[in-house]
């Protein structure tokens, strides 16, 4: 039997993405965000949800651009504090020790530390409720070379942390299952 939660963002796990934007002195930020996800593939588009209150919201809309670092296992308290002290107070890179990289792409920051970065140019802003949707097409996506296999990234590599909302945890990655659109064959009718 399930049990009801009632009405709560509990879709877990959700991501741990540093969002980083210069800031409106041009200063780089990041902050983390765990609303987001791929919303297309062509254009190749992802989304972070922010609030306007956030330091990060008004270097964003100035800026036209954002980034998305994915915070690992490794890095997990420095991606912590990302998301409990404001830019607007305190240079979270020089807290942290983390780097921030200048983009050739977009007008925006990445964290050199974290694995596997998204650069993206912001298309859409859409307002849902308290928080404001951001819409980037992706320009690029970086990965750590040690981190690859082939052409793809490898998640047990990256280590890629995981947030559960409702008890405010983090998580590694678990084992690998199977392989995707191959697993299910056996349930196509012949």
């Amino acid at each position: 039997m399930k049990k009801s939660l009632g009405k709560k963002p509990l879709a877990a796990p959700a991501p741990v993405w540093a969002v980083g934007a210069y800031d409106l002195e041009g200063k780089p930020n990041a902050m983390i965000a765990a609303w987001g996800g791929i919303v297309s593939s062509k254009p190749a588009s992802i989304a972070v949800s922010v609030q306007k209150a956030r330091h990060t919201y008004a270097g964003i809309l100035k800026h036209r651009a954002f980034t998305v670092s994915v915070a690992d296992v490794a890095h997990a308290a420095q991606a912590d504090y990302l998301g409990i002290d404001s830019g607007k107070d305190i240079d979270k890179f020089a807290a942290t020790g983390l780097t921030p990289v200048r983009s050739e792409l977009v007008d925006a920051p990445y964290i050199d530390e974290f694995p596997l970065i998204v650069e993206c140019t912001l298309t859409n802003v859409l307002e849902v409720g308290v928080h404001v949707q951001f819409i980037g097409e992706i320009a690029d996506v970086k990965v750590d070379e040690d981190k690859m296999s082939g052409s793809a990234p490898l998640p047990e590599a990256i280590q890629p942390l995981i947030f559960t909302p409702g008890a405010r945890t983090y998580h590694g990655l678990g084992q690998l299952v199977g392989k995707a659109f191959s697993m299910g064959l056996e349930y196509r009718k012949k």
